[in-house]
């Protein structure tokens, strides 16, 4: 048995990337709340770990060559453990390829703009001051519908996001896609999207690592203080 990895969590899409691939990898790991809520991101023995002072980030006591190391950026854990074990990063390279570019398709592109979309549509209306901006309401918004219309006709001809098998990409875009109706999109002119949602959400490795800590979301509506910048 594999020594633990030690997780560094908040149960948020980018935190379920990471869960999730564990869950699916079946590695042993230990968790380490980071709430993001009370600034532990910020916190001197976090940023040794994670210096952009984002989760999630891993520690492997078992890293290359059997020595320890730690790694941030979601998508960066995604590879590192796909490498790891072997599994779900595809058989060949052209394979990996396509498993790396919807991966760094996510990471560039519908992540930032699905958490936009999050931010401006439910958090920054309800902020004190509220922050009703109807011009990024509506830019995220169109953005983010755009990126869903290409991840259904990508999806129109193959039955996962990098081809006919399940990798690492889908586990890094389940996560945002499935919170789509936060980001007010819809699924009735997406119908191979839809499909897909609800194939990789029935895996009980998914099921797992979305449940994990799932008590500590926040409720959207609740009001909060506009953040300063």
């Amino acid at each position: 048995m594999p020594a633990p990895i030690d997780l560094y969590f908040w149960p948020t899409p980018n935190g379920w990337k990471v869960s999730i691939a564990l869950e699916e990898m079946g590695l042993p790991y230990d968790v380490h709340l980071v709430d993001i809520g009370a600034g532990d991101q910020f916190r001197p023995d976090f940023l040794k770990i994670s210096p952009n002072n984002r989760m999630p980030a891993i520690t492997d006591p078992e890293g290359p060559d059997g020595a320890p190391i730690s790694i941030f950026e979601s998508g960066a854990i995604l590879q590192y453990l796909a490498r790891k074990t072997g599994q779900f990063c595809g058989g060949t390279e052209r394979e990996r390829i396509a498993v790396d570019q919807w991966l760094m398709w996510q990471m560039g592109g519908l992540g930032p703009m699905a958490g936009q979309a999050h931010h401006f549509l439910k958090f920054a209306p309800l902020a004190d001051p509220p922050q009703d901006i109807p011009y990024a309401k509506d830019r995220y918004r169109k953005e983010t519908a755009r990126l869903y219309g290409v991840l259904d006709r990508q999806l129109s001809r193959h039955d996962f996001v990098a081809g006919d098998f399940y990798s690492i990409a889908d586990m890094a875009i389940w996560g945002w896609a499935s919170l789509w109706e936060g980001q007010q999109q819809t699924l009735e002119d997406k119908p191979h999207m839809a499909r897909w949602l609800d194939t990789v959400g029935a895996r009980p490795g998914v099921i797992a690592g979305r449940a994990l800590h799932a008590d500590l979301r926040k409720d959207p509506t609740a009001r909060k203080p506009a953040e300063k910048t």
